[in-house]
């Protein structure tokens, strides 16, 4: 009876460490792995799309800024102080693209002009807005590559750096994140091509 016992146990306790490793395995298997890689900003693609796509998203007669010399495109909300900018190649290909939560708020709150901005639109692929807290930034695209302290404009801030190689030469190659540090929240966010 003992050795019919001692067998059960042996093969039971062998069964019992099966189940579990093949739990762990699943588990590892099942678990997402993040993506580093981030194809839009403000639903644009850098690399791929034009200043006509984003003139019709965001509509040419609200652009603040239209600069054909530093081939830059900008719209602004005064009164959120948000901004919208696309640097563009020679084509009119947009290279950069960046929001920002950093402009002085001028006040002037029109009516009906930040819906035309479309600004709920200003948000990467995997869903980052301005606003948000840093620890979304992780959370959406793991450590950066390089962080550290920085300053843009008057407002000290954490730079995080997201080289992008997987999205290949097509796609954005890099995004850079600024976060408040007095507040930790994401100030701005720039997407950009191998142009950039």
């Amino acid at each position: 009876m003992k050795r019919a016992w001692t067998t059960f146990s042996l093969c039971t306790s062998a069964l019992l460490a099966l189940a579990v490793a093949s739990s762990v395995v699943n588990a590892q298997k099942s678990a997402p792995l993040l993506s580093y890689n981030e194809m839009t900003l403000a639903g644009l693609r850098p690399g791929r799309d034009s200043l006509a796509v984003a003139q019709k998203h965001y509509r040419a007669k609200y652009s603040s800024r239209d600069d054909n010399s530093s081939g830059e495109k900008q719209w602004s909300d005064g009164c959120t102080g948000h901004t919208l900018t696309l640097n563009l190649d020679s084509d009119g290909v947009i290279r950069r693209i960046t929001v920002s939560a950093l402009v002085p708020i001028e006040g002037k709150c029109e009516s009906g002009r930040v819906e035309a901005l479309d600004e709920k639109d200003w948000v990467t692929g995997r869903g980052l807005h301005l606003g948000d807290p840093q620890d979304r930034v992780s959370e959406l695209y793991g450590e950066p590559n390089s962080s550290g302290p920085s300053v843009k404009g008057d407002t000290e801030v954490e730079f995080l750096n997201y080289p992008l190689d997987k999205a290949g030469s097509e796609g954005p190659q890099t995004m850079e994140i600024f976060c408040a540090r007095d507040t930790g929240k994401v100030v701005e966010i720039t997407l950009g091509s191998s142009g950039l």
